[in-house]
């Protein structure tokens, strides 16, 4: 019996290891260097900026507003809002704007149906570019012309730019905004400093009309569209590029309860699409699609809120029962400890860093009573409430 929990002891181990040696590894890389910075360019691509906005009547007119305030040509861009489900009084206010406006009611929402809808209304002929905003995303007046840029290089299909928090009120929020940019630095920064594509987000993401179009129509996903989006692409060969300087600010979770609906439905976003993509990793393989076989790992890994919790939880039990045999599990948290820290930019290393952490216990609780409440997560559209609150 000993035997056996030793050699089960040292398999759980090889999974986490595996699990926090990705982490660190493309945190380091994030560290070395940036992407070039595109070089301005005369030529201006048409843009359609589509927004989807389900019950986003609090947040929606600021969003618009920045997207109209753009230093870019006005002939050469417009504002597709998809309301669904928003009050008339909010309607009226959009029509009034210089956008293009589609008042849709669907029984079952959600952002797949919502910009279907834009793609199957808007004429493919007169854009270039496609630009996926969120209904609470603020992007500055030069967004669109950093993006057009990018796109002047040759072989650029896809372009991710950096999702910031725009706001930082509440602890959990602070936590979230941090979370964000350890995403930013592992998946996106870290990821194309080592020559892979960066990992797609949901908003701030760019593609060419054509690409995006075709990728979007044959998207049945319910919730994470975006996860099913990049695998589609990546299996094509699309190569998704960064803009670390280009902001897009994202409103951040501010309650425990939001934590738990958007992780809730980010989850069964994430192990949806191992069950439809899983089939295409010996072909990848053989066909050496390495960002596909990237994206589909990071699918099957856990989440870092519960590899914290897992390891810190196996760390304590194995001192309990083998002393010896807890020094591995011990190294192993600090390592994923530094591969985190090394990720959260110098601006969050606060005060409210710490108290920020005390949440982390509550998290980690409410991650793993998800893991058992996924079945019928993709099945129907889990919204996350916008406008910001007091602290």
């Amino acid at each position: 019996m000993e035997y056996l929990l030793h050699i089960f002891d040292w398999l759980l181990y090889i999974v986490f290891a595996i699990n926090v040696v990705y982490l660190l590894v493309y945190s380091v890389a994030s560290l070395c260097r940036k992407p070039p910075v595109p070089v301005a360019t005369t030529s201006y691509q048409r843009f359609a900026v589509l927004i989807a906005a389900y019950r986003e009547d609090a947040v929606i007119m600021a969003t618009v507003r920045a997207c109209l305030a753009q230093n870019y040509p006005t002939d050469k861009f417009d504002v597709v809002v998809i309301s669904d489900h928003m009050q008339p009084q909010t309607n009226a206010a959009l029509s009034a704007l210089p956008i293009k406006l589609l008042e849709v009611n669907f029984e079952k929402s959600t952002n797949t149906k919502s910009l279907k809808t834009a793609l199957r209304y808007l004429d493919q002929n007169a854009y270039d570019l496609a630009l996926v905003i969120d209904a609470d995303n603020l992007i500055n007046p030069t967004y669109l012309s950093e993006v057009n840029n990018a796109f002047a290089i040759s072989g650029v299909q896809v372009v991710q730019t950096h999702r910031v928090a725009k706001n930082l009120n509440t602890n959990m929020a602070y936590l979230d905004a941090i979370s964000e940019e350890i995403n930013n630095s592992i998946f996106r920064l870290g990821h194309v400093n080592l020559g892979m594509s960066a990992a797609l987000i949901g908003s701030g993401m760019a593609f060419e009309y054509r690409l995006f179009y075709e990728a979007m129509m044959a998207n049945t996903s319910v919730g994470g569209f975006d996860r099913v989006l990049e695998m589609k692409l990546l299996y094509k060969g699309v190569r998704f590029h960064y803009l670390p300087d280009t902001l897009v600010r994202d409103e951040k979770i501010q309650k425990t309860r939001n934590f738990y609906q958007q992780r809730r439905r980010w989850l069964s976003a994430q192990y949806y699409s191992i069950g439809e993509f899983i089939h295409h990793l010996l072909p990848a393989i053989r066909t050496k699609k390495w960002d596909f076989c990237d994206k589909l790992y990071q699918q099957v890994s856990l989440s870092r809120v519960l590899l914290l919790g897992f390891v810190f939880i196996l760390a304590i039990c194995s001192s309990v029962v083998d002393p010896a045999r807890s020094l591995k599990w011990w190294l192993l948290f600090g390592w994923l400890l530094l591969a985190l820290a090394i990720a959260i930019p110098r601006r969050y290393w606060t005060l409210r860093l710490v108290k920020a952490t005390f949440l982390i216990p509550h998290s980690f609780l409410l991650m793993t009573i998800n893991l058992f409440r996924l079945k019928e997560a993709n099945k129907r559209f889990i919204h996350t409430v916008h406008g910001t609150e007091g602290s």
